[in-house]
């Protein structure tokens, strides 16, 4: 039994353990009977703690410890004695050297060769003989997830837990060590800064083969020659022609086209059995296999009859230069195409015979004019240049549309006359006669007092007498 206290007054209590000793019959206790506690020289209420081994009183237990040991605390809170005005206690017949409890608060007292110790319990720490406080976690569960249970304190689980320069993350109450970007290593021991040509020694690549960085990364290839997975091996790609395709062959271990062994300039015609069959190009000469050059590099090494150098080839530039039945003369290097004298046309397309119709090809006449075919005074065939309908001027030089084209053009006191719009009375009635413009139209009549045809002329009108008859019976005469 522990007993501990902790107010400001001393008092008197009596405690009897009735309830205690009827739990302690259910389990064969040897504590039997009441028992009576005397407390002397207390200073403040009086906390009394039963300890228990057995699992008979669990529902009477406040505590639990991990060794199994069960503690119930009972509190009594003591009397005054008025008569003696002194501090009692009551005493157990038996007492224990733990029964006066000599330790602090929360602390355990345990008998040892008839000596009280005192401890702390399990999740406690302290002075046991003054205080045992709690501890601040039990378990990493009581500690937020970025730290850890630690000799019962919540802390940095990082702390003292990574090596030199790495980072470290406390995740799910556990260190996570890790090397920075840029930096190589043990996270647990030192990261130093990472050199990316170590990745190639030793190399990772396979045989025939080089290592190179690219990007800060090992990159594998086969060396010029070779081929295959540079991260196995590499091996050449052949060493017979055999190994080759129908029209390649094999040379220095690579299979290249068999027309290779043509020489500069020549012409490969065909490969059987991987060799080429070479030759030179039209107007070049020398060996095929081994070079084949022009003709010519210049103009001066040209004969007369081919004169011009071209593309190493001797030529005469008449040649395809002008039409169908052109002329062609060379005027140094450069050929002159011409028609024949009886003849016409493109000489650079095609030259005919002449006819009618090329007097007007190309047309000899102005803007807007048509070419006709006629004749001149001394009746030589020449063209004939005429404005366009609905156009007037010089029709060898420019022909300008009239201003109409009919009298729906015109107001209705004018006409289309030679494609202008214009007083149809002009020059149509007679001149003594009067011309009123209606609808296009010249209205020509003869002025009041005149006859006659307005178109020809108009006359005075002249009077003469009428005679009168009159008529008496049978007899008629004359006024």
């Amino acid at each position: 039994m522990i007993i501990s206290s902790a107010t400001t007054k001393c008092l008197v209590a009596v405690l009897l353990f009735a309830s205690v000793v009827s739990a302690s019959n259910s389990t064969n206790s040897s504590e039997t009977g009441d028992k009576k506690k005397r407390c002397t020289q207390c200073s403040s209420t009086t906390t009394y703690t039963r300890t228990y081994n057995d699992n008979a009183h669990s529902d009477r237990y406040l505590y639990k410890y991990n060794d199994g040991t069960v503690v119930q605390r009972l509190t009594y809170h003591p009397g005054f004695d008025s008569h003696t005005h002194s501090r009692n206690v009551y005493h157990d017949a038996t007492e224990s050297p733990c029964s006066n409890s000599p330790c602090g608060t929360n602390a355990m007292c345990r008998e040892t060769g008839g000596r009280p110790v005192c401890s702390c319990p399990a999740g406690y720490s302290g002075n046991p003989l003054t205080y045992c406080s709690r501890a601040e976690c039990f378990d990493n569960i009581e500690c937020r997830g970025d730290l850890a249970c630690n000799n019962g304190r919540c802390t940095n689980p990082c702390s003292g837990s990574c090596g030199s320069g790495a980072n470290c993350e406390a995740i799910n109450h556990v260190a996570v060590c890790s090397c920075p970007k840029g930096f190589q290593g043990d996270p647990f021991h030192v990261c130093r800064l990472a050199d990316p040509e170590e990745q190639c020694h030793p190399s990772p690549c396979g045989t025939n083969t080089k290592c190179e960085i690219i990007n800060s990364v090992a990159t594998c290839s086969c060396l010029p020659g070779f081929i295959g997975n540079p991260l196995s091996g590499c091996r050449h790609e052949c060493d017979s022609d055999h190994e080759c395709g129908s029209q390649e062959m094999c040379r220095d271990f690579k299979c290249v086209a068999a027309c290779h062994q043509c020489g500069t300039g020549a012409q490969c015609n065909n490969v059987v059995n991987h060799r080429a069959q070479c030759e030179c190009p039209k107007g070049y000469i020398g060996s095929p296999y081994t070079e084949c050059r022009p003709e010519c590099y210049g103009d001066s090494d040209c004969p007369a009859g081919r004169p011009a150098c071209f593309y190493g080839i001797c030529k005469n530039t008449c040649e395809g230069a002008c039409g169908i039945g052109a002329d062609c003369n060379l005027r140094g290097l450069t050929p002159v195409c011409s028609c024949p004298r009886d003849m016409t046309g493109d000489p650079f397309v095609r030259c005919r015979p002449f006819t009618k119709q090329d007097l007007c090809e190309p047309n000899p006449c102005g803007t807007n004019a048509i070419c006709i075919p006629g004749h001149d005074n001394t009746g030589k065939e020449r063209p004939v240049c005429n404005c366009q309908a609905g156009y007037t001027g010089n029709a060898l030089s420019h022909c300008v549309r009239g201003e109409c084209q009919s009298n729906e053009e015109c107001s209705d006191n004018k006409a289309c006359i030679n494609y202008q719009c214009v007083n149809p009375c002009i020059g149509k009635c007679a001149s003594n006669a009067i011309c009123e413009p209606k609808a296009h139209l010249a209205v020509c009549k003869c002025p009041e007092g005149t006859t006659g045809d307005a178109l020809v002329s108009c006359r005075q009108t002249r009077t003469f007498p009428v005679a009168r008859y009159h008529s008496t019976g049978s007899c008629s005469r004359c006024v």
